[in-house]
């Protein structure tokens, strides 16, 4: 397998809203050159050293696909995950994600198998942050 990032790619309705939420609500990094609006473009966030976010305009991300339809807002196929330390860590991303723009679908709690709650960013794609039992 080659060296370079896994890149996840999503679809998006507007490039300033999906930034601003994954740079303040997440505290994601972008790499790239800057187009014309002052945003990278493509539109890619560092998760980590193996692992890119890359947000695509609809109608771009519709190109990419070949043509197949674009699942409507609200329609998820995957969860995302963000590992957190503590629940008090879990309930801050979740709170940022907030303030960024982001819908919390189920707040952070006590589950049977640790701590997690789901938020959804602009564009409805949900992410579940959670904190591992302590054994």
């Amino acid at each position: 397998m080659p060296a370079a990032p896994l890149i996840i790619s999503l679809p998006i309705a507007d490039r300033p809203t999906s930034y601003r939420f994954y740079r303040d609500g997440l505290g994601l990094e972008t790499v790239g050159e800057l187009a014309d609006d002052g945003l990278p473009e493509p539109l890619q966030f560092v998760v980590n050293d193996g692992l890119h976010l890359m947000l695509i305009p609809t109608g771009g991300f519709g190109w990419v696909i070949g043509g197949r339809d674009v699942a409507p807002r609200g329609q998820s196929e995957c969860l995302l995950g963000i590992g957190a330390a503590t629940p008090a860590e879990a309930d801050a991303i979740a709170a940022r994600a907030r303030a960024a723009g982001g819908e919390v679908v189920t707040a952070p709690t006590a589950q049977p198998w640790g701590y997690a709650g789901v938020f959804a960013d602009p564009d409805g794609h949900l992410w579940m942050v959670s904190v591992e039992p302590q054994t």
